[in-house]
């Protein structure tokens, strides 16, 4: 079963926001910057659609629960939890997660992945698209996996059946 993603009202603000400002600096640069040499532009243009990409590469596109395993489906490298590692699958709320900071990862561009903490739960792995309609994968080693499914009481029922 697939379960969608969306983005919150923050990611999608951030989202914007980071796309109009890239857009600013790659044209402004060419139009300041009119000497006979171009590079410092076009390294900077590079560079900065190489971020914009990697963070859309890596986003979380939506989840699917198995038989066998919960996966993670991105545009790169799916992320795949088999179920033999997995200890426990619960709502959380949205509040367990208020303080939480990012240690490593995207904190808006696209959602919200890759290792954040906070002192109610400790270190997680985050590829979530929101802040709420949180659930908790935490699994045998004590990791503790956030996902954001849009419909997350139907995630964590099917995935309990």
């Amino acid at each position: 079963m697939t379960y969608k993603t969306s983005l919150d009202n923050l990611a999608k603000g951030i989202t914007i926001g980071v796309t109009m400002l890239f857009a600013i600096i790659i044209i402004g640069q060419y139009s300041i910057i009119k000497d006979e040499g171009k590079a410092i532009p076009n390294y900077t243009s590079v560079a900065l659609l190489l971020i914009y990409f990697i963070a859309f590469a890596f986003r979380p596109k939506n989840y699917s629960i198995m038989a066998d395993k919960i996966i993670i489906h991105r545009l790169f490298a799916n992320v795949i939890i088999d179920r033999n590692h997995i200890k426990s699958v619960e709502l959380l709320d949205k509040n367990k997660i208020s303080s939480a900071f990012r240690t490593f990862g995207v904190g808006g561009l696209f959602g919200y992945y890759g290792n954040f903490s906070n002192s109610k739960l400790g270190n997680m792995t985050w590829y979530a698209t929101r802040k709420d309609r949180t659930v908790l994968v935490q699994t045998n080693d004590n990791k503790k996996i956030i996902l954001t499914p849009n419909d997350p009481d139907k995630f964590v029922a099917d995935f309990n059946q």
